[in-house]
């Protein structure tokens, strides 16, 4: 007589900001998870005030109280893949750069948030160095946009002719492989870049621009996308080219809904709308 073998799930952690208008943040995250057959859990490290339009406050949780959700859930169950988000101070970053250390976590996506979609800052300058010291080195990849690229890097990234330098420039920050997003380059194009430190090797990922303004969140929809590919047991390449066909979907099928007067989601479950 077989025993009954109980399933697992692929687990991954997301430590990030809440978006109270549900497009960016913890929000898209925690369905960027689920609709890529994960199980996601929270780390919230801060409350934003946030809606299509921009963000009019930002309440940051109590350190404290992140390092204990963070061994809440690290001591029991687990996780398979992390992604970072929004850290506002250097605390914060120290605090999950420690835990981190602390449970052996590996396949970390570290999404260097600082500037929402609509422009409104989210990172404390001096938190930018802690960054750079404390976490990018732990991060198996991260996935800074042009503009977060330009701060990283103390200089001004704006074409597609300057990405291939740039990504081997911040992997030297220590991370294993670097994806420069192209979403604000201008033109037609909005091509992206990968960076393998493993082999050297860099690939352009090519994406035909897509005219919307629902575009709020994406970053954090990217990440969580790879996170969850990671978690399932992709490697770094495989989980970024899935990762960028799920965006592209996403963005895509959110371009026809009508939300909010400003930046709206793209369609996290589009994949499920479908097959209705």
């Amino acid at each position: 007589m077989k025993k009954n073998v109980r399933k697992k799930y692929h687990r991954v952690l997301t430590i990030a900001g809440s978006d109270s208008g549900g497009g960016a943040g913890i929000q898209a995250d925690l369905k960027t998870i689920g609709a890529n057959g994960c199980y996601g859990m929270s780390v919230i490290t801060a409350l934003t005030a946030q809606n299509t339009v921009g963000v009019s406050g930002i309440h940051g949780v109590p350190i404290d109280f992140v390092r204990l959700q963070m061994e809440a859930v690290l001591s029991d169950i687990g996780t398979d893949a992390v992604k970072i988000g929004m850290l506002f101070s250097p605390e914060l970053i120290t605090t999950v750069a420690e835990q981190l250390k602390k449970f052996h976590v590996a396949n970390i996506v570290l999404d260097p948030v600082m500037i929402a979609t609509s422009g409104d800052k989210l990172l404390q300058d001096e938190a930018i160095d802690a960054l750079k010291k404390q976490l990018i080195p732990l991060a198996d990849i991260i996935t800074p946009n042009l503009p977060e690229a330009s701060i990283l890097l103390g200089r001004e990234i704006t074409s597609s002719a300057m990405l291939n330098d740039a990504a081997r420039e911040l992997c030297h920050l220590g991370c294993k492989n670097v994806l420069i997003k192209g979403g604000h380059l201008n033109g037609d194009r909005s091509d992206d870049c990968l960076f393998l430190g493993d082999t050297n090797e860099l690939i352009i990922l090519p994406s035909k621009r897509i005219e919307t303004r629902n575009n709020h969140g994406t970053g954090c929809t990217l990440s969580s996308a790879i996170a969850s590919g990671m978690a399932k047991g992709d490697t770094v390449l495989e989980a970024v080219h899935a990762a960028k066909i799920y965006i592209t979907g996403a963005i895509e099928s959110g371009a026809g809904y009508a939300i909010g007067k400003g930046h709206g989601p793209v369609h996290h479950f589009y994949q499920f709308e479908q097959k209705q």
